[in-house]
């Protein structure tokens, strides 16, 4: 029987069905002998095209005039095969063999690039591996939407293991030898560096190589033989995995192509969840490629007698069929179902079963309904309590300690009407751990509700978290809780509402404007911040480290008072400890390198984020920017080169700041920056100490008088280097570097 999946792979009528081995369905089509298009889609779209190279045998498909080999085509996916395997491999006294290990493919960095056409990366099918027992590798992702606006998504996991006996076949975890990262949504620039922290000098006797592989997650098995061949082989057995692509026809929404019929008869328009698009798939029981006239036709199921889904008479219908027995046989003729058998003595059989269901069903449905309904209702929000974490909330804040006790339980219908169902224009704030909305509560208080993502043991642990971190602190500047809903299917939690945006959008979103942020509101705003991270790590119960600062989670109130939030990542640190081993957590461009490269979180791990801030509210430059110059890519590192004289940081800092501000306090206050960004912790100041520090410049600002120095001069400078990035032309072979200064 002809299934509605291969019927799809129809070619548009007088162009080539195949290329090979590989069908070649409308909307996708081959160029013709002149290189034109008119065997696909035309929609101004680059990617439909195929070229059909004829010079192997049989002949290979690849997408538009690349070199990405076509494997399948699908009604949702496009397989191709990857070439590209990132690597790096060391002499036995760590010198690197060369920034090629092999051939054209191979290098220590892999990237992608889809953009202006319509492929996006599978985010459920594709994985990133990193293999090696000294390797570090990062990505970076971009999604650039119909509207031109650009996402960018950042990750990292680490690889590593001692000797021989902890790498673990077949299995890939991060500490046996192999990690692997899941791919974003949407994303249709992908870029990936390899690194290693030693150069293999520990483990060069069993492992000299890291390499990292962008490639279906079903195709790549990580094998401990892998260390033993060499990187030629390794390469040249990898580099032919699978990668599989999302499409979808360009840049509509089915709203929008519906006007244009698009979709033919007898089918549907679907709204890609990955892609800026559509697709078209027939309606059940009909057949045919829904993008070619006259569009889908109905499917006769009964077609192949040896194989349709009755097992009695089959009758086609349109769109679907029906199954009937013979004459004097009963059942209901379906494969699936009863099928046929001979009549037989089971009337009085059926007839008392018959009735005594119906007495049954008379008698006790009604009792069964209201006491099964209530007990499913009671079970459903005890099931609900236990999953979002209420046992584990109960045990880690006692009432005594004035926490879960004392904090307001809302019902899930309150919430609901605060946002309107959850509305998608009441959303503040998307991140790793959950959805932010804004709510009107019936007293008309607005507040922020944090939704929770579903079905996530490891979000729900970090909901726990900050609900036991936030029942511990109480100051100011600290983003505060008013309660909590543990009785829906994913746990809610509710803060006061704090209006005026983050300050990352106020120092990096308004550039073509003026900025609010006077000299002595940027002191002020610093002073809030460090002073509310001094107390979380001395005033606080507990010391606890926020392990995220960043300019993103401090939020401005209606008067621009810094509110520190987010504390999902924080961790309590024993009166009885200084440190705590935990898996490395945070932001890149914040991220203390000591803790990174040793998993030891401090309160000096906070201390230098802050040192980061600093510098932001200095140069208003963000922390980690692709669009800058290689060696001016990380702040941190860039801030404190060009503290070596009065010149270089003149050249860095912003205008308005060197405007408003005395140059001894603006010095001043970045010589604090540049020892909260000390790469040793024990050269860092504390949060006590550089609150002191800041108090000290306040005071001095607010009694200086109007005249100060001028400044050095500086030479002219380019702070941004220029990219392919900038042009919007990723080539396959873009090199960018994904982090700070790691060993090369």
């Amino acid at each position: 029987m002809v299934t509605a999946a291969s019927s799809f792979m129809q070619a548009k009528p007088g162009c080539p069905a195949k290329c090979g081995n590989v069908s070649i369905p409308y909307p996708f089509g081959i160029f013709d002998a002149a290189g034109g298009e008119g065997c696909s889609i035309n929609r101004g779209w680059i990617g439909y095209g195929i070229t059909c190279n004829t010079s192997f045998d049989p002949p290979k498909p690849f997408l538009g005039k690349g070199s990405l080999q076509v494997l399948s085509i699908s009604e949702s996916e496009i397989r191709v095969r990857n070439k590209q395997v990132a690597g790096r491999c060391f002499t036995e006294s760590g010198v690197l063999v060369g920034e090629t290990i092999s051939n054209n493919y191979s290098s220590n960095e892999i990237s992608y690039s889809l953009e202006r056409s319509p492929f996006t990366f599978s985010y459920t099918k594709n994985r990133l591996f990193a293999i090696g027992c000294d390797t570090i590798t990062t990505f970076q992702g971009y999604v650039v939407d119909r509207n031109k606006k650009e996402t960018k998504y950042e990750g990292m996991c680490t690889s590593s293991c001692g000797s021989k006996e902890e790498i673990v076949e077949r299995s890939c975890s991060e500490r046996h030898g192999c990690c692997e990262l899941t791919i974003p949504k949407r994303i249709n620039w992908f870029g990936a560096n390899v690194f290693t922290l030693n150069n293999h000098t520990k483990v060069w006797s069993f492992n000299n190589c890291s390499y990292a592989i962008l490639a279906e997650q079903d195709q790549y098995m990580f094998r401990a033989s892998d260390f033993l061949l060499p990187s030629t082989d390794f390469i040249a057995k990898e580099s032919n995995l699978s990668l599989v692509l999302n499409w979808a026809i360009g840049n509509k929404t089915c709203e929008e192509a519906q006007k244009d019929l698009a979709c033919k008869e007898n089918s549907n328009c679907i709204n890609s969840d990955n892609n800026e698009g559509y697709r078209c798939t027939c309606y059940e029981g009909y057949e045919g490629n829904p993008y070619l006239s006259p569009g889908c036709q109905d499917m006769n199921e009964c077609a192949d007698q040896n194989n349709n889904p009755c097992k009695g008479i089959c009758t086609n219908t349109i769109g679907s069929y029906s199954c009937s027995c013979p004459e004097g046989s009963l059942g209901d003729g379906r494969k699936d179902g009863r099928g046929c058998y001979t009549r037989k003595s089971v009337l009085l059989t059926v007839s008392l079963g018959i009735g005594l269901g119906l007495l049954f069903l008379i008698v006790g449905g009604s009792w069964l309904y209201f006491f099964i309904t209530r007990r499913e209702q009671m079970k459903l929000k005890a099931k609900f309590f236990k999953q979002n974490g209420g046992l584990l909330l109960q045990q880690n804040v006692p009432s005594d300690e004035g926490g879960v006790e004392s904090t307001k339980i809302y019902t899930a219908k309150e919430l609901e009407i605060a946002t309107n169902n959850y509305d998608k224009s009441r959303v503040l704030g998307e991140g790793g751990y959950g959805t932010v909305y804004k709510g009107i509560l019936s007293d008309n208080r607005e507040v922020a509700i944090k939704k929770s993502k579903i079905f996530d043991q490891t979000q729900i642990e970090q909901f726990i978290n900050e609900v036991v971190i936030l029942t511990r602190i109480n100051h100011r500047n600290v983003v505060k809780l008013l309660g909590c809903c543990l009785e829906t299917e994913v746990p809610l939690l509710v803060y006061e509402y704090v209006s005026s945006g983050t300050l990352y959008e106020h120092i990096h979103c308004s550039r073509s404007e003026l900025s609010f942020i006077s000299w002595k509101n940027r002191l002020r705003i610093a002073t809030e911040t460090a002073d509310a991270i001094a107390y979380l790590h001395s005033a606080a119960s507990t010391p606890i480290v926020h392990r995220d600062i960043k300019s993103a989670n401090i939020l401005l109130d209606e008067n621009y008072t810094a509110k520190v939030s987010d504390f999902g990542a924080s961790r309590l640190i024993p009166l009885d400890q200084t440190q705590l081993t935990t898996l490395v957590q945070g932001t890149l461009g914040y991220l203390d390198p000591e803790y990174f490269f040793t998993s030891q979180l401090t309160e000096k791990s906070d201390v230098y984020s802050f040192g980061v801030i600093l510098a932001e509210l200095l140069t208003a430059e963000k922390p980690l920017s692709f669009e800058r110059s290689e060696e001016q890519r990380n702040l941190a590192t860039y801030f404190i080169l060009s503290m070596a004289t009065k010149t270089d940081i003149v050249r860095i800092l912003e205008a308005q700041v060197l405007r408003e501000g005395k140059f001894e306090d603006i010095l001043a206050c970045a010589e604090i920056a540049k020892r909260c960004l000390a790469l040793k912790s024990e050269e860092r100041p504390t949060m006590k100490q550089v609150v002191a520090e800041l108090e000290d410049l306040r005071r001095s600002t607010s009694n200086e008088k109007n005249t100060k120095p001028t400044p050095p001069v500086p030479q002219p400078t380019d702070l941004y280097g220029v990219s392919d990035f900038d042009s919007g032309q990723f080539s396959s072979n873009t090199s960018t570097l994904l982090y700070m200064n790691l060993p090369r």
